[in-house]
């Protein structure tokens, strides 16, 4: 990286940095770069066959019903309106 191209970067990103740290910036940007370089080289595919995360359908529970929360207990904070439940308003 040269100084035209941090100071066109610097322009599209709103950044002023002064004269006597620019060649400090430039070495930092050519770090970053050099690492995504090398971050391009491993292979980042998804394989789910990989994660051995194989659950057999004999492994899952069975569905049984089970009691629910009391419905009078779920709504004493609530206000119902016209079969609607009327909650505070969060934006504007």
């Amino acid at each position: 990286m040269d100084k035209t191209t941090l100071a066109h970067l610097c322009e599209l990103s709103k950044l002023d940095y002064p004269e006597d740290q620019q060649d400090a910036v430039i070495a930092q940007m050519d770090d970053i770069i050099a690492l995504m370089d090398t971050v391009k080289e491993y292979d980042v595919t998804y394989d789910d066959t990989r994660d051995h995360n194989e659950i057999p359908y004999q492994a899952l529970r069975e569905d049984e019903a089970q009691p629910s929360f009391d419905t009078a207990r779920l709504q004493q904070n609530t206000q119902p309106r016209d079969d609607c439940y009327v909650v505070p308003k969060m934006m504007e």
